[in-house]
């Protein structure tokens, strides 16, 4: 097996379109005060491939999403992937302005994903499960009774 490199190919993401134009808004926004975070989330934006919001599968990571990932430094961690002004990492919230919130977006279940810490470091990262948006679940659980 081919030693990791930050050249390696990063697997193909889907978005929703709600998630992408909301998320490259906030991309922009913050591309004069952080452009590190900002251009991550840009690039990450820019390989998308966007389908209708009622058109994704429940496995893939949005905004909302809960999740359990587990990484090449032996963490399992269950997080939830939110917007700036909802993170709280005590709480497990993970906002998407952080190099590993920019790396979860769009990963299906299976799915692996090299990242670059802020300390510089590469790491792997494995999407284990994932969990639909609390308020997608509801509206799911409305129209299926």
């Amino acid at each position: 097996m081919a030693p990791e490199t930050k050249t390696h190919r990063k697997p193909a993401i889907i978005m929703t379109r709600s998630d992408h134009e909301r998320l490259w808004r906030l991309a922009e926004s913050y591309a004069a005060r952080n452009p590190e975070v900002a251009d991550e989330l840009l690039a990450e934006l820019d390989r998308a491939r966007i389908v209708p919001d009622a058109k994704i599968a429940a496995d893939v990571v949005r905004m909302g999403s809960s999740l359990r990932f587990t990484s090449d430094l032996g963490e399992d961690r269950q997080v939830t992937l939110v917007f700036p002004g909802e993170a709280d990492i005590a709480a497990g919230k993970v906002s998407i302005l952080t190099p590993i919130g920019a790396a979860l977006i769009g990963l299906s279940a299976g799915q692996s994903i090299n990242w670059t810490a802020r300390d510089g470091r590469l790491h792997r990262l494995t999407v284990e499960t994932v969990e639909a948006p609390a308020e997608i679940a509801a509206a799911d659980m409305r129209t299926a009774s």
